[in-house]
């Protein structure tokens, strides 16, 4: 086919990205909406930057060198990037090239003044946006000009932090390609941006108007404060008008000026709210077009509102789709679960086919919707106090919510109340064979599962396991299993309460449940410390696990060839059997389980090996009953010397009973869940690989981006949607930079929450408090687990930490995370271990620096940067 050079916009529609590029493509969508005007121009395609790559001299080794650079080498990108940038800018155009953008302006008129755009191939995609990443040149006037400003937006393309970006996005330099875009140029009187939905909140009902006197280059570059409008359901319901002291204009030889603002106009709107509310409706129209928020460039000339501009805002968090026009409030599962990452398409309907209630899907994350709950005030007070008690800022952000006018309607008290699930409010007696009971019926049931999966496999496996299901949800739901549960919760409610209320004890709690019995995960961080002590023996094996090898999966089978590999071997396999179904982010069935990628656990076991002595995990574990025990005594007497002191003695030693027999138990059924979830993970990939076997599919984790009815569908028809695939992993990956909120209405709107407390120091970070006590040491800021390297006295700092964590615990003196309530499973472990911990601290990763000193106050529920 003929290469083109030259495509009119009004050729181009949003389909041709690999053309025009992204704004081209926008552009000239834009331009075929009725009643929305759009500056005349054409795009010279990604067929004459591909022409001029070639025409370029070694620029083909220096793409090799820049693929090649340390992405962390800032200097070394640098340099190369200036490179390429200088080697295109000084290529000649080839003269039919030259030719056809020459015709093409003898079109708008030779003389005329125009604007020169970058569009890159990847820009203004619904997933990235790459606003300002590559050039854009305002009022070039004459062939010779806009040729030499056309060879600039080439370059562009290679510009330090565009060059970053693709580094840090996984996006190939050679995969992107730079179309320019030439549009007649417009003088506005006023310009600026409009966002369709609110770029702050997420609120898809507001849009933002932006404006400024002259051209948006005033706006865009920060050189003015603009006129801000907020217009909700077709009014400006608010407006902020700045002092515009500078705009800036068009130059009548070419170029572009800023000058000050005539005294008398500065203070005067930009727009009147005619124009603004004219202007949102345009906006509605674009957005309905390309069906998604968008963030659009215009200006407003003697003929009205022309747009120059316009592409997605990639920073919203989805909405779930209800397919109704009500409102609704959803709540995050993945604070719940301490899992905020995004979730492959495969471990979200998994989730969701075994769960107790009902839940959404948006952005790679799950949400119960809890409108109705909100509705009825018995059900809403109910469902305020556990959620103020677990997380007070999810409770706060649903009160801001029922602070809107008539967001959530009023339901009368019967309509969604009835008896709470399971009948959990029913009374439960202290006692510890309810507990070993309980163990018993979900060790049984996953024993059953194992041996009644081994025979199944093609359409019958899925129906098999939609049946494992039912039994799953059976186990969950069991009512003595829930009440256990809140037995424990219950009890911990009541001694920090009446402790606080009688004797001023904080938290008293914290201390009271120290070395609980039953409590498997704390037991799967202190056994790791026993598989320590048998690797600590044997200097070859430490030496082994401390080299490179460990990389590979395989290292298992090396470790048998050392002296005391062996033992060492069998103290992992054996640790592996017991807990080995674990994993972060472990409520998504496609995430590596340790049995699956053992060398995960090494850095934690080397980190034993070194920051323990041998006999540690009993010690701890007895050092921490010794402590609970003395903490029940000094409780107990101090109690008696009050008035009515052994009623309240009597009271006090029957909940420290009643928490010490169930608060353990509230990990076990997270861990009955995982251990059944392995056994379907591991019949699903089995099925996978025979899929893969017979041709069907490329790979077997490409069965993680369907979910459970289409991997079904998969195995019944022996056919794959290859292109369905790719948009879910495209999908996923564009999710990982999309914070989940915590409360999310169904207008968009993502509401945080906030403690409203007067009580924390000046400058210190406020959290909950979830483990009792002060420490004092250096924050490692630990993203991933595999790449922790602790020493005693560190403080761990990271995003959540489910239960996968609770081996580092071990080691640390103390925890801060961003995410996280009073009962989830870091603040359980931390109590368990003694840990003083904040938790649900905002952006912890980011304000504490790796290696900082810092003092967490796990008692008053705030943390102290002192270095």
């Amino acid at each position: 086919m003929a290469e083109q050079y030259v495509l009119d916009l009004q050729e181009v529609d949003e389909k041709q990205v690999s053309v025009v590029g992204g704004k081209g493509a926008h552009l000239g969508g834009l331009s075929r909406i009725e009643g929305i005007r759009v500056p005349g121009g054409f795009c010279v395609t990604t067929d004459a930057f591909r022409r001029i790559m070639a025409e370029a001299p070694s620029i083909d080794a220096r793409l090799d060198q820049l693929a090649r650079a340390n992405p962390d080498d800032r200097e070394a990108i640098r340099t190369l990037s200036a490179r390429i940038r200088r080697t295109i800018e000084e290529t000649a155009v080839p003269g039919e090239l030259a030719t056809a953008i020459t015709r093409a302006l003898a079109r708008f008129g030779e003389r005329a003044a125009y604007a020169v755009r970058s569009s890159a191939t990847a820009e203004d995609l619904p997933t990235a946006s790459f606003a300002g990443q590559q050039d854009t040149y305002l009022n070039v006037m004459g062939p010779a000009a806009v040729l030499q400003h056309i060879r600039r937006c080439w370059a562009s393309l290679f510009t330090e932090r565009a060059v970053t970006y693709r580094r840090r996005n996984g996006i190939d330099h050679r995969a992107v390609h730079m179309a320019v875009v030439v549009q007649q140029m417009v003088l506005p009187h006023a310009a600026g941006i409009l966002f369709t939905a609110d770029p702050v909140t997420g609120d898809r009902k507001a849009a933002t108007v932006e404006a400024g006197f002259g051209l948006g280059e005033a706006l865009v570059s920060g050189l003015v404060n603009p006129d801000v409008f907020t217009v909700r359901n077709g009014e400006v319901v608010a407006r902020a008008i700045a002092a515009k002291k500078r705009a800036v204009h068009a130059l009548p030889a070419g170029g572009t000026q800023d000058a000050a603002v005539d005294a008398r106009r500065r203070e005067q709107p930009a727009l009147t709210d005619a124009q603004v509310v004219r202007l949102v409706r345009l906006g509605r129209r674009i957005e309905a077009r390309f069906g998604h928020p968008q963030d659009i460039e215009w200006c407003l000339d003697d003929d009205g509102f022309q747009i120059v501009q316009s592409r997605p805002i990639t920073t919203l968090f989805p909405v779930p789709e209800t397919g109704d026009q009500e409102n609704h409030v959803y709540v995050s599962v993945g604070h719940g679960q301490m899992m905020t990452d995004p979730m492959k398409p495969l471990g979200l309907s998994m989730w969701r086919l075994t769960a107790m209630v009902p839940m959404h899907e948006a952005g790679g994350r799950l949400f119960v919707d809890v409108t109705r709950r909100l509705a009825s005030p018995a059900s809403r007070a109910a469902l305020l106090d556990v959620m103020g008690r677990g997380d007070p800022l999810t409770r706060d952000a649903l009160e801001t919510v029922l602070g809107r006018d008539h967001f959530v309607p009023p339901l009368p008290d019967a309509a969604p109340g009835g008896p709470p699930a399971g009948g959990a409010s029913v009374p439960i007696e202290t006692d510890p064979a309810i507990v070993t009971e309980l163990i018993e019926r979900s060790r049984a049931s996953v024993a059953a599962l194992e041996r009644d999966i081994r025979t199944k496999t093609g359409p019958a496996l899925f129906d098999f396991l939609l049946e494992a299901f039912e039994e799953h949800r059976r186990v969950l739901g069991d009512p003595l299993s829930l009440r256990a549960i809140t037995a424990g919760m219950e009890a911990t409610w009541w001694l920090n309460d009446k402790l606080g209320e009688w004797l001023g004890e904080k938290n008293a709690a914290d201390t009271l449940t120290l070395s609980a019995p039953d409590n498997i995960t704390s037991e799967m961080g202190l056994a790791l410390l026993d598989v320590a002590d048998v690797i600590r023996a044997r200097p070859e094996v430490v030496a082994f696990l401390q080299g490179e090898g460990v990389e590979d999966e395989g290292f298992l089978d090396g470790l048998a060839e050392l002296a005391g590999g062996a033992e060492a071997r069998d103290a992992i396999e054996a640790y592996l059997d017991r807990y080995g179904m674990r994993c972060v982010g472990e409520i998504d069935i496609t995430r590596p389980r340790w049995r699956e990628r053992p060398a995960t656990l090494v850095p934690a076991i080397l980190d034993n090996v070194r920051n323990f002595e041998p006999g540690a995990a009993a010690r701890r574990f007895e050092q921490g009953r010794q402590k609970a025990r003395k903490k029940e005594q000094d409780v107990l007497s101090r109690l008696r010397a009050l008035p009515d002191g052994e009623r309240k003695a009597a009271e006090a030693k029957r909940m420290i009973d009643r928490v010490r027999t169930f608060i353990g138990y509230r990990e076990y059924p997270k861990y009955g869940i995982v251990s059944r979830y392995f056994v379907y993970k591991q019949a699903l990939l089995a099925e996978a690989g025979r899929l893969v076997r017979a041709g069907v599919l490329r790979e077997k984790e490409d069965v993680f981006y369907l979910t459970f009815q289409e991997f079904h569908d998969v195995v019944r028809s022996h056919r794959v949607d290859d292109r369905l695939i790719q948009r879910r992993k495209d999908a996923f990956r564009s999710y990982h930079a999309l914070m989940p909120p915590r409360v999310l209405t169904s207008d968009g709107e993502a509401v945080s929450g906030e403690y409203r407390r007067d009580d924390v120091p000046a400058g210190a970070l406020v959290g909950l408090p979830v483990s009792a006590g002060t420490v004092e040491g250096r924050a490692r800021v630990v993203l991933d687990m595999a790449e922790a390297d602790l020493e005693a006295g560190d403080i761990l700092v990271t995003t959540f930490t489910d239960p996968s964590w609770s081996p580092l615990f071990v080691g640390i003196a103390g925890l801060v995370t961003e995410v996280g309530g009073l009962m989830t499973h870091g603040a359980v472990i931390a109590r368990e271990y003694g840990l003083p911990a904040v938790v649900g601290v905002a952006h912890a990763t980011r304000l504490i620096r790796d290696g900082q000193r810092i003092r967490v106050h796990g008692t008053d529920g705030h943390v102290e940067i002192l270095s």
